[in-house]
């Protein structure tokens, strides 16, 4: 069944003309005896042409939208297309599970390995289950369980990081929300094994650094990765979150800027028009990247990769 595409704002004149497409193909198919084909062809071309001039200047406001989009693919679809024979582990074994943060081992390209990652959910029944994406304390214990198993095991360790931060609620403050989140980075830190964290939408606060303190980091060309929403940073900066387009382009959120900072590592292209426009291309290109970054660890000692990660860790304070 076809799924019908969702615009962002700023991409209304792509949807007046993909709107016309649709009406004339409409047509075509009704009444075979018209020949439509060439006036297809040029819509067809001229609203491509409009999607590239767009993506090709996106500010930071408008990339925080894309990677947000509700067609995104998220870790599900990402865990699908790359890990073979995937067993999923829940449970903290301390409170309880945590389904906005999903793990457990399977094959990435033929090699055993622990994929992480947080959930958002594609329909509103899934949004609710992983509570959009926000971890609680036994999230993020699970996430240091399962990393733990994986360093004894000598397995390495696949992220992919989409969350707006951790959830702030009541009740996971009172579980110890931040003393888990800080469990979380510890255990990144501490592995003998290499480490690949992927940001694949929003990278949000210390919900992300959890799992994302890792010895390659990488982002997808339209993602964004900062210490707070471009909202809670107009919020408190000006009081008025009608300002989060500024807050965006002054808070370097994005996978170019942070690339040019040193933050980052590398930066997954995605389709003109963001990931949900092409969804296999995207996985495949996270695929790629993450070998990539794999087979720069082998024959490396535990020491070795334990030292090369808080090396470059302890390089982004030094430089910035």
């Amino acid at each position: 069944m076809a799924v019908t595409r969702t615009y962002l704002d700023f991409e209304k004149p792509v949807a007046e003309l993909e709107a016309k497409l649709e009406e004339l193909r409409a047509v075509g198919e009704r009444d075979g005896a018209v020949s439509i084909s060439e006036e297809v062809g040029r819509l067809e071309a001229k609203a491509g042409q409009a999607l590239a001039e767009i993506y090709a200047s996106l500010t930071p406001w408008q990339k925080t939208q894309v990677a947000r989009h509700p067609q995104r693919p998220h870790f599900v679809d990402y865990c699908a297309g790359l890990i073979t024979e995937f067993t999923p582990l829940a449970g903290d074994r301390s409170f309880g599970e945590d389904e906005a943060i999903l793990g457990g081992f399977g094959r990435f390209r033929g090699r055993p390995v622990l994929v992480l990652g947080q959930e958002k959910g594609a329909t509103t029944e899934a949004r609710l289950r992983h509570n959009f994406g926000m971890a609680r304390p036994e999230g993020y214990r699970k996430a240091v369980r399962l990393m733990e198993t994986a360093d004894r095991f000598g397995l390495p360790v696949i992220a992919f990081v989409d969350t707006a931060g951790a959830y702030p609620g009541i009740e996971a403050e009172e579980r110890g929300q931040a003393e888990a989140i800080a469990r979380s980075t510890e255990a990144c830190l501490a592995l003998g094994v290499p480490n690949v964290a992927v940001v694949i939408g929003e990278g949000g606060s210390g919900g992300a650094i959890a799992l994302a303190t890792a010895n390659r980091v990488l982002m997808l060309e339209h993602a964004i990765y900062g210490v707070i929403s471009p909202e809670g940073a107009a919020s408190i900066l000006w009081r008025d979150q009608g300002r989060a387009h500024e807050a965006a382009t002054a808070m370097k959120i994005t996978a170019q800027d942070l690339l040019r900072l040193g933050v980052i590592d590398g930066i997954i292209p995605e389709a003109t028009g963001g990931a949900h426009r092409d969804r296999e291309a995207a996985i495949r290109g996270a695929g790629d990247a993450i070998a990539e970054s794999l087979a720069q660890f082998e024959g490396l000692t535990p020491v070795e990769i334990r030292d090369r990660r808080a090396e470059k860790f302890l390089a982004i304070g030094r430089t910035l």
